[in-house]
């Protein structure tokens, strides 16, 4: 029997995340939402390229796949176009062969308040209005960055985060910005055994963490059995404060396969080799798109490290 929504780990994403819609845009912008629903409407037939997120939707819906009868997981779309300049995006969802149902088109405005609504833990835009709105709100948002995204036909779903202000709060972060490195590493010493507290994605984190469980069990009863999920995360942090994020992860009863604690070596060079379809990071100054290629980049505003931009 499929979970209720109530159940499912969801995902709301914007059309602009989804498809490539940087003409349209430039359409509205420069000429008005006359001319932006004209032209939509006259090209309501033609399919949209893909756009940043669209190869995380693509293998994240694959979990439904596997887990045929709970259909576990759920993409919603939230548009600020208008229900009939959406005809468009639903007749490329169709054509993608993605299982995407529900939507809240807005006209213009923002679906920020309708997150709740759909039990989503997850809300990508490449709107950054609309994700600083989310996250001042305590939401889970991020804005996924412009880049060139080349799919390819991998199976594997991979995720990577990084730990202060994305899956934890930035409790540690503020020390170190506050005191400097050596208090900083004081600090985290002496609250080693001490959970922090949830981060933004912390919801999103351990829900996608209840699936590699399942997979492990999947794997010891059949040892043919192909993974679909791999979750990392990339931290900023060495010893000793890894002992900190370690127990933490611990105590919420979560795994993560890979971990790198980099102490200052530049996140691309492991983002390089990982390959995440979606890469989440509290601070711009590691998610440079001109210098990470092919990897769909996910700023999340939230905390100290962006308190002067919020």
């Amino acid at each position: 029997m499929a979970y209720p929504i109530e159940k499912k780990l969801v995902v709301g994403i914007s059309s602009n995340a989804l498809f490539d819609l940087r003409k349209e845009d430039e359409i509205f912008e420069k000429e008005g939402l006359e001319a932006y629903r004209k032209y939509q409407n006259e090209h309501k037939m033609d399919i949209l390229g893909i756009g940043v997120a669209y190869p995380f939707v693509k293998r994240f819906l694959r979990i439904n796949d596997v887990y045929t009868e709970e259909q576990p997981v759920e993409v919603v779309l939230l548009s600020r176009n208008s229900p009939e300049t959406g005809v468009r995006v639903f007749n490329s969802i169709r054509e993608y062969g993605l299982n995407i149902t529900r939507a809240a088109f807005m006209s213009g405005g923002s679906a920020v308040n309708y997150i709740p609504a759909f039990n989503i833990s997850l809300f990508l835009a490449t709107n950054g209005a609309d994700v600083k709105e989310a996250v001042k709100a305590n939401l889970p948002a991020g804005r996924i960055l412009q880049n060139e995204i080349h799919d390819d036909d991998t199976f594997e779903l991979r995720v990577a985060f990084d730990f202060d202000g994305v899956i934890a709060n930035d409790e540690a972060e503020k020390i170190y910005k506050e005191k400097g490195m050596k208090e900083y590493h004081k600090y985290e010493k002496e609250h080693s055994t001490e959970e922090l507290g949830a981060g933004p994605l912390a919801d999103f984190f351990t829900k996608l963490a209840f699936f590699q469980k399942l997979e492990t069990k999947n794997r010891q009863k059949n040892k043919d059995y192909k993974r679909i999920l791999k979750t990392a995360i990339v931290t900023a942090r060495n010893a000793p404060a890894h002992e900190r994020a370690i127990n933490t992860l611990n105590k919420w009863g979560v795994e993560v396969d890979e971990m790198f604690l980099l102490g200052g070596v530049d996140k691309s060079r492991i983002l390089e080799v990982l390959k995440p379809h979606l890469y989440f990071d509290d601070q711009m100054v590691h998610l440079d798109a001109t210098a990470i290629k092919n990897i769909p980049l996910v700023h999340i505003p939230f905390g100290i490290a962006n308190e002067e931009k919020l």
